[in-house]
């Protein structure tokens, strides 16, 4: 986020330009990723996860479309974005269930079938 403005019936988020698009049309676009490339972008990302967890919140919504890209010529320089479904960890833990379903880890799905 570069700046806000706070309006009587809105608030007005200024957020950065990410010329580059999202990962997943980079994916798409690109056919592959070339393994050092890819390492080095899942590392950030990891990163930034784990910034997020260290502050206690938890994204819930992981994906290639929320990854966002600096540049078209850049494939690793990457940032974070929808919170929609963030949280932060309370003593309750999380109890709900949220995120996009085709995304969800196959143990995860599993303990739904059975619960």
């Amino acid at each position: 986020m570069v700046d806000h403005f706070i309006h009587p019936s809105a608030v007005y988020l200024v957020m950065e330009f990410m010329k580059g698009g999202d990962l997943f049309d980079r994916i798409v676009q690109r056919g592959k990723y070339e393994e050092g490339k890819a390492r080095q972008l899942f590392g950030r990302i990891v990163s930034a996860i784990g910034h997020l967890h260290s502050k206690n919140i938890v994204h819930r919504d992981i994906k290639p479309e929320n990854i966002l890209l600096e540049s078209p010529q850049d494939d690793i320089n990457a940032k974070v974005t929808d919170f929609g479904l963030a949280k932060k960890i309370t003593s309750d833990g999380l109890k709900t269930f949220c995120g996009t379903p085709s995304f969800f880890a196959p143990e995860f799905v599993l303990l739904l079938i059975v619960w």
